[in-house]
């Protein structure tokens, strides 16, 4: 034991991280890429808070809505004291296949009356503030799973005109698909006659680095699941900034229904 007398310290507090906005974030185990693109704004004032989710890496639909259960525990693990802005669960296929209504009854278990969202629903969202309504699709997912996330948009009241997938199943290989083979990807299906639009779906593909870029190449605007979610994710916690680099979807607000 030290001799040396332990001295009480006087403190002061303030409002700590976040003063514009702190985000919760619920990300899956398997994910290598959402939080690094879910930070690329890097707006001041803004901090996220992020909580890991178990999941097999194998995506199948057994594999993804046996997630439904587990949720409220990992939206839990974002303690209420946070204050939290907005809270988001960061899959898209998951969330379509468990539904919307179950996410948010998720997450509002945990973080009664936060604003919450979800890639698919944000990219619906995305959509409709870019006033577009005929896009095209890139998944990564296997067929029945694609087909999943296509219903759903259309659901949303999207035509969808065209889709590709690289039909791979490993959310780790998913992850190391390059940002090229993606753009390519999208330049594909973007082809397609009376394409307005195309959405790139997973939040394990990387996308930020070529969305401005391929923007200009398209001529149409393109909306990756990151993108929509963390656009989505800033405009409910209040967040209009504008974000260069990023194209077209960080141009536009949404209406909170705050008046």
């Amino acid at each position: 034991m030290s001799g040396a007398e332990l001295v009480q310290l006087e403190f002061s507090t303030d409002s700590g991280l976040g003063e514009r906005a702190r985000l919760g974030v619920i990300v899956l185990e398997s994910d290598h890429t959402l939080e690094a693109e879910l930070r690329a704004p890097n707006i001041d004032g803004v901090d996220h808070y992020v909580s890991r989710i178990a999941n097999d890496s194998t995506i199948t639909p057994d594999s993804l809505t046996a997630m439904e259960q587990r949720l409220p525990v990992a939206a839990a693990l974002l303690p209420v004291e946070l204050r939290l802005d907005a809270i988001g669960y960061g899959c898209t296929s998951a969330a379509t296949l468990i539904g919307e209504a179950g996410i948010e009854a998720a997450l509002n278990s945990a973080h009664p009356g936060v604003p919450c969202t979800n890639p698919i629903t944000a990219a619906a969202a995305a959509f409709t503030a870019l006033g577009v309504s005929r896009i095209s699709v890139v998944t990564p997912y296997t067929a029945d799973v694609t087909d999943r996330i296509v219903r759903h948009l259309e659901s949303a009241g999207l035509e969808v005109v065209a889709v590709g997938s690289f039909l791979e199943p490993d959310d780790h290989v998913v992850a190391r698909i390059t940002e090229g083979a993606v753009a390519d990807g999208a330049a594909i299906v973007a082809g397609a006659d009376g394409c307005e639009g195309v959405f790139v779906s997973c939040t394990s593909l990387r996308t930020f680095g070529v969305l401005a870029d391929l923007e200009k190449r398209l001529g149409k605007p393109v909306v990756s699941s990151n993108l929509a979610f963390t656009w989505h994710l800033l405009r409910l916690a209040g967040v209009d900034d504008q974000v260069p680099g990023l194209g077209r979807l960080f141009d536009v607000g949404i209406d909170r229904g705050d008046g």
